[in-house]
């Protein structure tokens, strides 16, 4: 018997129709998977006058962890930041993935962009990934001064894995004593090993974007047989008080949208403040495949229009 489910928005279905979909991972299809999951930064580039500086964070374990800072060639003034944690189930893309996303905010806000090449699972486990990513932001505000930043304005945010991680590293922010986040954006965030949602079951045994057995085999990878600390997987946090104002967003049509909206659900619960929007027949990712799409600009817009909030003073927004 097939399983109820939201249907897809019917233009992203259309623009769906042409796009390889699996239902499963392996280890044998992630190399593929990884090449085709690679993205020039240069094209995005192109149409905007923007300096880039390349800098290294240390990991936890000495590693390096590569980042990338992308500035407005005029900007002027400590900027506000978006430190972008890219997507791929932790186990695939690069720094440069959806960066279509931030630099959106770049040429609103004039934001400095900062990237973090995170190491992937199967190869690392446990928290290393996220620590790798904690270790990036911890340099961005170390060296605010120096890449021009307001390190009162720190926007952490990520799409899919980012989303998670971003939330990961912004409870680590808080339990740690810093550095300060200003506001987390967890786009389609995947924050729950334990796979038990309604929507987790509803995206199984078809091919998809993202399906269960997808989320299962990289949750395996990055998990390795290690505890589930809540910094990995933020859905287990205990307490979710003291976070920064925050923003999710989903898609009906997805499997995070449960565990998605659950962990918004449970910071108001805590006292905090958070926004959530779940767009109707949105598949995992649709935002950043098509972004042309009517459904897609709606996405883009609604979370700009949240961080204008967050990053203008009322007087600028009122001048717009």
């Amino acid at each position: 018997m097939t399983t109820p489910r939201p249907a897809i928005d019917p233009e992203l279905q259309a623009l769906l129709a042409g796009t390889p979909l699996l239902t499963e991972l392996s280890a044998e299809l992630l190399p593929q998977l990884r090449q085709l999951a690679a993205t020039p930064l240069e094209p995005h580039l192109a149409t905007r006058t923007v300096d880039r500086q390349d800098a290294t964070a240390t990991a936890a374990d000495g590693a390096p962890v590569p980042l990338t800072i992308l500035r407005p060639s005029a900007a002027a003034g400590p900027a506000p930041c978006v430190y972008w944690i890219h997507g791929g189930g932790m186990i695939m893309g690069d720094r440069f993935s959806q960066i279509d996303i931030p630099l959106e905010w770049l040429d609103r806000f004039g934001a400095v962009v900062v990237t973090v090449d995170y190491r992937l699972a199967p190869e690392v486990t446990g928290t290393t990934i996220v620590d790798d990513c904690y270790q990036g932001l911890r340099w961005v505000a170390e060296h605010a001064a120096e890449i021009d930043v307001d390190p009162a304005r720190i926007v952490v945010a990520g799409a899919s894995a980012g989303g998670g991680l971003a939330a990961g590293i912004t409870l680590l922010a808080r339990d740690r004593g810093g550095p300060a986040v200003a506001a987390q954006v967890l786009i389609c965030p995947m924050l729950d090993h334990r796979n038990v949602t309604t929507s987790s079951h509803q995206y199984a045994g078809e091919p998809g974007v993202w399906t269960r057995e997808m989320n299962e085999f990289a949750w395996a990878s990055v998990l390795g047989g290690h505890g589930v600390p809540a910094y990995v997987s933020p859905a287990i946090a205990g307490d979710l008080s003291g976070l920064p104002t925050t923003y999710v967003d989903a898609g009906s049509a997805e499997v995070f949208r449960g565990e998605d909206v659950t962990y918004a659900s449970r910071i108001w619960a805590a006292g905090g403040q958070a926004e959530v929007h779940v767009w109707a027949g949105g598949f995992h990712g649709f935002d950043a495949l098509h972004p042309q799409a009517r459904i897609s600009a709606a996405a883009r817009r609604a979370r700009t229009d949240w961080l204008a909030r967050v990053l203008e003073p009322a007087s600028t927004s009122q001048r717009r």
